[in-house]
């Protein structure tokens, strides 16, 4: 088994350090990233649990240390009174595991336009939860992926600008998405056990500048993500994996606190994604809310 880079629990040292743990390096699918040390079964699908706690794993040369950032505090507010967050979805057609009841027409391997049974279906879930908290969510149901998977991050960004143009205090985009994980015929379902409920892992993407693309504030999203991520594993240990930071900066760009949300893995089911999904809601959504600017 090879050394696995996932996180250290504080200083993040650069890429090239690495974690020994018992799991094969689980990357993303969807990033063009290689998976490793796969067991050697084909069209398997493995469940796994991957530790996360409030950790980075940092797939840039730039030096972070998430116990420092989230000590710093976060400058991050909303607005009270105006749309504040956009959830939208750059991959809209990523679907789960075919499972019981949730049954699709597919549209690609692992996708689908149906918005019941795809990530669109997540956001519905995560706009529901946040907006009855009290905040003011813009759910924008799109597909941006399909028929051109190409091109996607580009149509999204477009959007992005268009409802930041028309509602100006939106100030936090999450970009939810499902995650892809595997190789050699092996597909891995990530899996949490929370309040009795059987639920998929969620993980926060976070771009930087490093891919040669402009993105002075990305340390800023970083912020939000820890902030994030600090509420969510306090109520949820097993919930979150690492907070992911990546060269690439995935229209992050756009707002201080912009987000890719990864909800579960292509092994998952939609059971298990949406399970998820309510437990992060009902977790951060106090920890939004407190960023509220209220007069």
């Amino acid at each position: 088994m090879k050394n696995v880079v996932l996180a250290s629990s504080s200083a993040q040292q650069p890429t090239g350090s690495t974690v020994t743990t018992t799991l094969p390096r689980l990357l993303s699918a969807e990033r063009g990233e290689a998976a490793l040390s796969a067991p050697p079964e084909t069209d398997a699908v493995w469940e796994t649990a991957i530790e996360g706690g409030v950790r980075i794993r940092n797939e840039t040369q730039y030096w972070v240390d998430a116990a420092d950032i989230l000590s710093g505090g976060l400058a991050l507010t909303l607005p009270a009174s105006e749309p504040q967050i956009l959830i939208i979805h750059t991959h809209g057609s990523e679907a789960y595991v075919q499972s019981g009841a949730d049954r699709y027409s597919a549209s690609d391997d692992g996708r689908t336009e149906d918005t019941q049974f795809n990530v669109v279906r997540i956001g519905d879930e995560l706009t529901e939860i946040l907006t009855e908290a009290g905040l003011n969510v813009i759910h924008d149901r799109g597909i941006y992926d399909y028929p051109s998977y190409t091109g996607s991050y580009n149509r999204a960004g477009e959007a992005i600008e268009q409802y930041l143009e028309s509602c100006p205090g939106i100030r936090v985009v999450l970009d939810i998405h499902r995650d892809a994980l595997g190789s050699n015929g092996v597909v891995y379902k990530t899996m949490a056990e929370e309040e009795g409920t059987t639920a998929s892992q969620v993980m926060l993407l976070v771009g930087t500048d490093e891919s040669g693309l402009e993105h002075p504030d990305w340390r800023g999203n970083l912020a939000f993500a820890l902030y994030l991520q600090n509420a969510a594993n306090s109520a949820y240990p097993t919930l979150m994996r690492p907070v992911a930071l990546v060269p690439q900066r995935y229209n992050q760009q756009l707002t201080p606190g912009s987000l890719i949300v990864e909800v579960g893995s292509s092994g998952n089911t939609l059971r298990e994604a949406l399970a998820a999904v309510r437990l992060f809601g009902r977790a951060i959504a106090p920890a939004l809310l407190d960023l509220v600017g209220w007069e």
